[in-house]
């Protein structure tokens, strides 16, 4: 798999650091020890092997997070829809620890226009970390607004940075939008969680709302989402909390919407499950909440009811594994970021269809499983570029 050829790509160097070595001690031995320094030039290839395919696929640890993979099986017959052509669009997926980058994409007609990478693991406050691109958004004029975990940024398309907020210490970004023409909204995960309305130009904060934090000490599974609203709300996401929350302009909640438990089999041995990755206001005042682990997508009207839903194995041959960013389209269908079947298993993740745009009769008119020239990867956040509207003046629903 994948693993294979990231190991296949390093063992060169170790190698060559093992020639190295070798040398060095050649210098040092006589002849008589040649038998010896190949021996331990040998070893040292072997250690470095087994080294790599530790590092390649041992997943990191992922908090309390654990998993189920869809009963529906994956359709062997062809997908639906244009594949890659399908439509113009910027994807990024986070949690790809088997690449030695963590890489955005640029699709149109078929082809990657442009990509944007990062180092997956990164020196934060004099510590490794794994980065993870979680949210991404193109402006208008071609800039990419994203997050990697431990921050966001904004990037021209000549992949100039711009803009650079870092996270502060013990905490974690995963969520940055548009927020108008000069300003993002970021979602810190932390102690407390915190919403962000930050001047890009001035780097002023124009507005900042610490949230109620029930698991202060579980940053990584708090917010994945949060949107500024038309009416000038703030729309998150709340995970741990199994709900979504709005809050008005002075951090008042003022509607919320607790998610149904819909798991089935064996609870995870370490505590529950998490919901609401994702939460958006769409233009007939309805919300539409992604389920992440519950593998569900649910549009629900102000009272509370929901008035569409889609369950985990709803779509026969399309199983949703894991359901992060959801987005309703112009034509009134709803894409769906699929994120991995198998989760932290690697060997599981080609099986899965990463995106899936459904019509409102549940109808799948395109699927994309894409993990081989290109491979895009897990699959959090996709823009279909195709859609009118500006971002930055939240006309997308998404």
């Amino acid at each position: 798999m994948r693993s294979e050829h990231w190991i296949a790509k390093n063992l060169g160097v170790m190698v060559g650091f093992a020639g190295l070595l070798g040398g060095l001690s050649e210098m040092q031995l006589s002849s008589s020890k040649t038998a010896r320094r190949k021996l331990a030039f040998a070893v040292m290839t072997l250690a470095a092997i087994h080294y790599l395919a530790a590092q390649a696929s041992t997943p990191p640890a992922m908090d309390s997070y654990r998993f189920t993979i869809a009963a529906n099986p994956v359709t062997t017959g062809p997908l639906p829809g244009h594949g890659l052509a399908q439509h113009p669009f910027l994807y990024c997926g986070e949690f790809d620890y088997v690449h030695p980058d963590q890489t955005m994409y640029l699709v149109r007609d078929g082809k990657v226009a442009w990509t944007y990478s990062i180092p997956t693991n990164l020196m934060v406050y004099g510590k490794s970390e794994m980065a993870e691109l979680g949210d991404c958004t193109r402006f208008s004029n071609g800039d990419i607004l994203f997050s990697y975990r431990w921050g966001a940024r904004i990037v021209t398309p000549e992949k100039k940075i711009i803009w650079d907020y870092h996270a502060a210490p013990n905490t974690e970004i995963h969520s940055a939008q548009p927020a108008g023409k000069n300003r993002v909204l970021i979602a810190q995960n932390g102690a407390p969680t915190k919403l962000f309305l930050i001047n890009t130009v001035t780097g002023n904060v124009e507005k900042e709302l610490a949230l109620p934090t029930p698991y202060p000490n579980s940053a990584h599974g708090q917010v994945r989402r949060a949107h500024l609203t038309k009416a000038g709300t703030f729309l998150v996401g709340l995970m741990e909390e199994h709900r979504v929350a709005e809050f008005d302009a002075d951090g008042k909640e003022v509607w919320s919407f607790a998610c149904p438990d819909t798991w089935t089999g064996p609870r995870p041995k370490n505590g529950g499950t998490i919901s609401a990755w994702d939460a958006i206001r769409l233009k007939n005042g309805n919300t539409l909440i992604s389920g992440d682990e519950y593998g569900y997508v649910l549009e629900v009207n102000p009272k509370g009811e929901i008035v569409w839903e889609l369950g985990k194995n709803d779509l026969p041959g399309y199983p949703l594994d894991v359901v992060q960013e959801i987005g309703r389209l112009d034509n009134g269908n709803t894409v769906i970021s699929n994120w991995v079947a198998g989760n932290v298993k690697s060997d599981n993740w080609p099986s899965t269809i990463q995106i899936i745009e459904v019509t409102p009769a549940k109808k799948v008119v395109w699927a994309l499983q894409q993990w081989n020239n290109p491979d895009l990867g897990p699959a959090s956040s996709i823009q279909l570029l195709d859609q009118g509207g500006a971002p930055e003046n939240g006309d997308l629903q998404r």
